[in-house]
């Protein structure tokens, strides 16, 4: 029976700039923003989300995207949203994120299905939260109708890292009391990527474990409340708005989630905002609901979405400068593209080898998802390297800005010295090459990269991940085992296996 008190549809765009516009506190430039859905630092990538709700919301486009909510709402939501319980689910959230990452070229990292991954976990298993499992519960359903965008921040500043939690309470988000209504939280919370354009922010601690109680908490947090504040860094948006143009800088103007610090202030969380507030069980949360096999499934999804484009573009640009038709060139984009598969394989991998996991759900493949965090920060590098390589000049072989051929003293001179090959005019040069140089060049680009490489934390984690998880699901010692049953085959008086011949009767040492 379906519940009409329930939402029966996502949020629209519109509906999604609206809710933007209420008291929430954000900073940049010394100034606090009035209107993020207007302010040049902002507006264009909140339009650019805002797109995402509109194609949920279309029935002509939205058919790799939604399936039927399990609230008993009886509407609709995005497939990430609501908890995968097999293989054929995990492969419909696939398609729904891949939709939604092709209206960004891959370049969002932080849309509304990548939080997906944690709030539909919450759903998988409620009664975990305790005396908590009624708000996780309302979490899930409402975040699952609305299609909610939320962030997420549960990294401690890097601020005295060497010391214990405890020891950084200053800095570090805590409790300072406990009152009728809930929980007083001050601190601060690194990188709220994206966050001045989310409704709402997970907040969880996420590392060593704790002794002291208000350090423990996990919970929701309205971006618009009272005491929470953000501020922002540098807006690529607002700087290629101010001193560029869309065809100067057409990711920087558009995409650029802008991160920032997080700040509780003596901020209430209701008490119907906490998932968690215990040392012990903050930790098992973590470890038992390994939500972030399901970020590495949107996040897998994106990259190679992001990858299609990149390969794309870094191909129209050879086409420009006349060079990719070298032999060395050529095998340089193969190994783009191979990047591109690894990518896209691993994905697969992460759900043809789905497991049981939180809940009554199946989770993306550990081991494969561990897989990707560890190897695409380091390709990610090395396909930059390669753009630089064999696009090499053309990267700054430009015009200043896009004015610069609607000026007749320069047009002339544009057209005749900054020609492209194969038939390419120097506007198309210009266009293409402004493209890729934001993609890997610009503040923008060098952004991403960062962000790409530090995605799972330090690079080095991921493998540390993937050793320890062999060692205690016993891969490891499986793995020993098979080399020591080879090793047990011979010894210094040759095999030990009576199958095999040793080679005594040619041999003169083993006579």
């Amino acid at each position: 029976m379906t519940d009409t008190t329930r939402r029966t549809r996502p949020q629209t765009g519109d509906e999604y700039l609206a809710s933007l516009r209420d008291d929430r506190e954000v900073w940049i430039h010394g100034e606090r923003i009035t209107d993020v859905t207007e302010h040049p630092a902002y507006r264009n990538s909140a339009r650019s989300i805002a797109r995402l709700f509109d194609q949920i919301n279309d029935p002509a486009r939205n058919g790799d995207t939604v399936v039927e909510t399990d609230t008993g709402s009886g509407g609709s939501t995005h497939a990430f949203f609501r908890v995968q319980r097999s293989k054929d689910d995990l492969r419909a959230a696939t398609r729904a994120i891949e939709a939604w990452q092709r209206l960004t070229f891959g370049w969002m990292g932080r849309t509304p299905d990548y939080k997906a991954s944690l709030l539909s976990t919450v759903g998988a298993d409620p009664a975990f939260f305790g005396e908590f499992s009624s708000n996780a519960q309302r979490i899930y359903d409402d975040a699952q109708e609305l299609v909610s965008h939320v962030g997420h921040a549960i990294v401690h500043p890097p601020v005295d890292r060497a010391k214990g939690v405890e020891e950084v309470r200053d800095v570090f988000v805590h409790v300072e009391r406990e009152t009728d209504s809930g929980l007083i939280v001050s601190g601060a919370k690194v990188v709220a990527t994206g966050a001045a354009l989310t409704q709402k922010v997970f907040v969880s601690h996420f590392g060593a474990a704790l002794g002291q109680k208000e350090f423990a908490l996990t919970f929701m947090a309205d971006i618009g409340g009272p005491g929470v504040r953000l501020y922002s860094r540098a807006s690529y948006e607002e700087a290629a708005a101010r001193a560029a143009s869309p065809f100067d800088y057409p990711l920087s103007s558009r995409f650029d989630e802008n991160d920032a610090i997080l700040v509780f202030d003596e901020a209430l969380i209701p008490w119907e905002n906490v998932l968690i507030y215990d040392a012990q069980k903050v930790q098992h949360f973590n470890n038992e609901a390994a939500w972030m096999t399901r970020a590495a499934l949107q996040s897998s999804t994106r990259l190679s979405v992001k990858l299609d484009f990149i390969i794309g573009l870094v191909s129209r640009a050879l086409d420009v400068t006349g060079s990719g038709e070298f032999r060395g060139v050529q095998a340089q984009l193969g190994e783009i593209i191979a990047f591109r598969h690894t990518v896209a394989g691993l994905r697969d991998g992460m759900i043809e080898a789905a497991q049981p996991g939180f809940g009554d759900s199946v989770q993306p493949n550990q081991d494969y998802a561990f897989a990707f965090a560890a190897l695409s920060p380091g390709n990610y590098t090395r396909m930059k390297q390669i753009i630089e390589t064999i696009v090499a000049s053309g990267l700054i072989y430009l015009n200043s800005n896009a004015v610069d051929f609607l000026t007749p003293d320069v047009e002339p001179h544009l057209a005749r010295f900054m020609r492209g090959s194969n038939g390419n005019t120097a506007q198309d040069r210009s266009k293409i090459m402004k493209a890729l140089w934001d993609s890997v060049g610009s503040e923008f680009g060098s952004r991403h990269e960062l962000y790409e490489l530090n995605y799972w934390g330090q690079p080095e984690k991921s493998y540390l991940d993937i050793l320890d998880v062999a060692k205690h699901d016993g891969r490891l010692d499986e793995n020993r085992a098979f080399a020591e049953s080879f090793m047990s085959e011979y010894d210094l008086t040759g095999f030990t296996s009576p199958d095999l011949i040793n080679p005594k009767d040619v041999n003169p040492y083993m006579r």
